[in-house]
C-alpha cells in the first residue's frame, strides 16, 4: 500500500475532516482515503457537457425536436408576459 504525506494542511481543514469522518462513523485516516478514492474514480466517468444534461431532463417532459444552437449569439433579456 502506498504511503501519502499533507504537509502544510490548514487546522481548520483538518478539523473539518474530523467532524466529517465522525459524522460518516470513520477515522480521520479512512474518510481521507474514501475523499481521494471518491476523487479518482471521478476522473474516470464521462463528461456530460450542461446542454446535454439540460436536453436530458427536458426530454422527459416531452421536448421532442433539437434546439437551435446559440454559440455567438448575443444574451438578450427573456420577453415575459403576464
Amino acid at each position: 500500500m502506498a504511503q501519502l504525506v499533507v504537509r502544510r494542511l490548514e487546522e481548520d481543514v483538518k478539523a473539518r475532516l474530523k467532524r466529517r469522518a465522525t459524522r460518516h462513523g470513520r477515522s480521520l485516516e479512512a474518510e481521507v482515503r474514501e475523499i481521494l478514492r471518491n476523487a479518482s474514480n471521478e476522473e474516470s466517468l464521462p463528461v456530460v457537457r450542461l446542454g446535454s444534461r439540460i436536453a436530458a431532463r427536458f426530454r422527459r417532459v416531452g421536448l421532442t425536436e433539437d434546439l437551435p444552437p446559440l454559440w455567438g449569439q448575443r444574451a438578450r433579456p427573456a420577453g415575459l408576459t403576464r
